[in-house]
This record gives C-alpha cells, structure tokens and sequence, in this order.
C-alpha cells in the first residue's frame, strides 16, 4: 500500500503529496520566489504544511513557520524580519493577524480541515476562505509540475528566542554530501529511521506536537523521506494519542515530557483499552524530563523511550537509550561521535566535573548556521568556536550529560541560582497536583523569588500552604516557593507545553521590568 499523510478521514498518498508539492513550486517561482527567500507558514498540523514546505525547499528556498498562537505585534516581527516573499495561512487564522500581513506580500490562504474545526472548536464559518483572498486550492490548480531546482534544500528558517531579546531565525546553508551524509547518519540514531535506505523499514509515524516547533518539524519531514505513513494529531489528547496508536499500528513517534506527564495521568482503565504493542522506537527532546515521570514510561511502554539533546541552532548533539537512562537516572546521554561539548564557567573556563555550567557545542561535521539578519547575535552566543542555547547543565564521572535549566529560566534568589525544572519535577509529585509551572518573580529583599502556579485536581482539596510543606520535604528551604497560586487551567500550547511567559510576564509587568 502507497505510503500517506493521515489527518482525520483525509488521507493523502505521498505521490500525490509530491505532484501537489510540484505544482506549488511552479506557482511559488511565478510569484517571483527564487534561491534564498523566505516563505512564512501559519498552518496547524496539515497536508498543506507539507506540500507548502516542499515547494519551497525545492526552489532553494526557505520555509518560515510560524508559532500560530502570535499576537498580531509578534507576528508583524515575524513576517519582516524574514522578508517573506508570501505567506501561507489557515483561513481561521487570518481575522487575528489580519493588521500584521506586509503591504503587496501574497497570500494564500488554506481552507481549514474539518478535524481541526472540531479539535478547536472553530465556528465553520471561519474555516472558509474569505471572499477576495487567494484559495490555496484554486492557486494551486492553475500550475503545471515543475522539476524541482534543488535536491538538498536547505530546511526551514526556524524562529527560536535563546536566551535573551525577539526572536531570531536560524537560518542554515545547503548541505554539501558529505554533511548529508553525516546529518542522515545521526538521524538514524536519533530518529530511529533508515534515511539512507528510504523504504527498507516498514514505519508508521504520528506528528502530535505542532510542527512551528524544530524537532516536530524536522522530524515529520524526515518520516515523510523516508517514505512513512505519517498521521497528523489535530491537537494533543493523550487518550486520543493511544487510540490513533492502536488504530494506526504506529511504531515511531517523537514527543516531549509534558505529553509523558499527561500520559501518565489517564486512569488505568483508560491505559488498558488501547493496544500500543506495535511501538518500537519513541524519542523525546525540548525540556528536562523529570526522573519519576521517565521512568514511568519506560516501566509503561517498555525500554523503547529514547532521548536527545540539541538545539535549532546545532541539532541534536547529546543521545541517550533507555537502558542507557536507567544506569544513570536524569541524564539526556553522551555526546553523539561527531559533537565537540564543553561546560564552561562565566569566564570562559571549563567547570570541574559534576559542577553545573553553561552547555557549548559545535557538531564537527554538521551544518553550520547564521541568525538571520543579525550576526552580532551570533556572535554572542559563540566562545571559541562553539555556541551556546541557552542551557545549564553537568557532566558525570562517566560522560553522561545532565541538564539542569534553561539559564533564562534560572532564578538568582539573594545571590544563589536556583533551577525550576528541578522545584517542577517535584511538584509533579504532590498529591492533588495535576500540573505546575514555577519561576522567578521580582522581590524587593531578594532580587528574586519563587513562584508556584499549580492547576490542581478538580476534586483536590489543597492549598499553598499544603504545597509548600510537600515540597519542604524534598527540597532545600530557599528552593521551596515563596508564592503559590491556583489556576483551574494553565494556559498551553498544542503539544500541551505551559506557556509560562503569560503566567510569568505580568508580574514583572506590574513590577515595571522586564526580564
């Protein structure tokens, strides 16, 4: 059976995903997008994120996704910064950013499918394209195939905020072989899948993170490359992950912790009706993932739960295996063969073992990368030759890497740095606790101090002064939030990641400052 893109009851062979991806190249050259352009995408998860980001890629140009849920000033960031020569779009969120589409720059807007109307709960009437705009559909009907111009593009421009200031575009050359080579090398390991044998393995992949984030993107790429069947999640639902599992046979998927942790949660009744037995290989990425909430997958899924470390600017650079995890609980593994890694103090200087540090890399045969329009920020986040994304960690006595934060994540409380993943995994533990985010907030005593936000349980009879005896159990004094607050609901994106910038942000707002 032809391999195919899954989304709801659509299905999409990927030789018609090819013809189509074809045709908008011919339509995207007679807009006059050409070798290096940028073409910013704001789609969900759909047919027509592929068909748009091949097309692109096939005239050596640049896809640009775009994080849907942007206010109308990110977006006006957006879509300049990247000098988009276009703009693709689902039609139900055109009315929001309406104000922040450039003078003169095309857009083509995408009906939106009938599985996200419902997973969004969209009025219908929104999902239509608006009379006046350019249907995706028609446009698309009116070009011939076109011979692709390109054979390695360059991948998409993948908007990433570091450590400090507006978002920056990681903007990559084309590969030469021998970086292609290497690149398909490492994700093998990483990924799990056979890049220099398209074919040779039967796999069924399921994309349930928003494919506006790298590993996402990237990856849905790549299963579609290697020729998979690749099923689309509307949006996250983790009983609605084990169904499409079952129903699937899916055996690839890469994921994030926060889905482990909602995973983790379903009743066990809710656990035992779906088969899951086909998974062979899961790997996850983009945030510590706490020691009990690891565990607990593996003991669940098996010793299939894999794991890397990288960022947009580097890609993957650190692997680590299951059993791998289990000999050194926390750790996101070694150094892949072709990373150079160094932990390094303020000064520059390599820490002792064990002592946390800034993490810099540099993969020795990889790609390398600019941030668009702006080497300066480039060249800060560069030391001898290596850069940095922003993350605190440690190295073991044996090798193994252990993240500790983000540094931008990291709270300095009267001198001392304190680390939030770290208060977060054990505030996962607290009875009646369903999820949390903690950071730092402005104090006048302390520069800093903790703050807890905690959804709890709708049946959870719990209060701050309950969390925070919870966690003095385990946890230093300093380390044990100053504040804690409820939410009935935290504010999330797709994949379910807590958008903790909308809980942190007004704080520091009211406080005059920004962080």
């Amino acid at each position: 059976m032809t391999a195919r893109l899954i989304s709801g009851e659509r299905e999409l062979p990927l030789d018609q995903l090819q013809d189509r991806a074809e045709r908008a190249a011919a339509g995207f050259a007679a807009l006059g997008i050409a070798k290096g352009d940028a073409v910013a995408i704001m789609l969900r998860n759909d047919f027509a994120f592929f068909e748009a980001s091949a097309a692109i890629g096939q005239l050596g140009g640049y896809p640009v996704p775009v994080n849907w849920h942007y206010t109308i000033d990110e977006a006006d960031y957006l879509f300049r910064n990247c000098d988009a020569k276009a703009i693709v779009i689902h039609a139900d969120l055109l009315q929001g950013i309406e104000a922040a589409l450039p003078e003169g720059v095309p857009v083509l807007v995408v009906p939106t499918p009938p599985e996200i109307v419902a997973a969004y709960q969209i009025d219908p009437a929104a999902a239509v394209v608006p009379a006046g705009r350019t249907d995706w559909e028609t446009w698309l009907a009116g070009f011939a195939r076109r011979t692709p111009e390109v054979t390695d593009p360059p991948g998409a421009m993948i908007y990433t905020s570091g450590t400090t200031g507006r978002p920056k575009g990681v903007r990559r050359a084309p590969p030469s072989p021998q970086q292609a080579l290497a690149s398909a090398l490492t994700i093998g390991t990483v990924f799990g899948l056979d890049i220099l044998n398209p074919g040779a393995q039967k796999v069924v992949s399921i994309i349930p993170g928003p494919m506006y984030h790298s590993a996402p993107n990237a990856y849905s790429g790549l299963a579609v490359r290697v020729g998979a069947d690749v099923v689309l999640q509307p949006r996250f639902d983790p009983e609605d992950l084990l169904r499409l599992i079952d129903k699937h046979r899916v055996t690839h998927i890469q994921m994030v912790p926060t889905m482990f942790v909602r995973l983790l949660k379903l009743p066990e009744e809710v656990r035992r009706k779906y088969d899951i037995s086909s998974l062979k290989f899961i790997v996850h990425a983009a945030a510590p993932c706490p020691p009990h909430v690891k565990r607990g997958m593996i003991e669940w899924f098996g010793p299939i739960i894999n794991e890397y470390y990288g960022a947009t600017e580097t890609g993957a650079v650190v692997f680590c295996t299951s059993p791998d995890w289990l000999a050194h609980p926390g750790t996101v593994g070694k150094p892949l063969p072709d990373v150079k890694l160094r932990i390094l103090d303020e000064a520059g200087n390599d820490v002792p073992q064990g002592t946390p540090g800034d993490i810099y890399v540099r993969l020795t045969t990889g790609l390398d990368f600019t941030y668009h329009g702006d080497d300066e920020k480039r060249r800060k986040a560069e030391r001898d030759g290596l850069i940095s994304a922003g993350d605190i960690g440690y190295q073991d006595t044996d090798g193994f890497i252990h993240l500790c934060d983000r540094r931008n994540n990291m709270v300095i409380s009267g001198g001392v740095n304190i680390y939030p993943a770290e208060i977060e995994a054990e505030l996962l533990k607290v009875p009646g606790v369903a999820d949390g985010a903690v950071f730092g907030i402005p104090d006048e005593d302390f520069g800093e101090a903790l703050c807890a936000v905690v959804q709890p349980y709708p049946d959870a009879a719990i209060d701050a002064a309950f969390v925070r005896t919870e966690l003095g159990k385990h946890l230093a004094r300093y380390k044990v939030p100053k504040t804690v607050t409820f939410h009935a609901e935290l504010p999330r994106e797709d994949s379910g990641k807590i958008f903790k910038r909308k809980l942190r942000d007004p704080y520091w707002e009211k406080a005059g400052r920004t962080i």
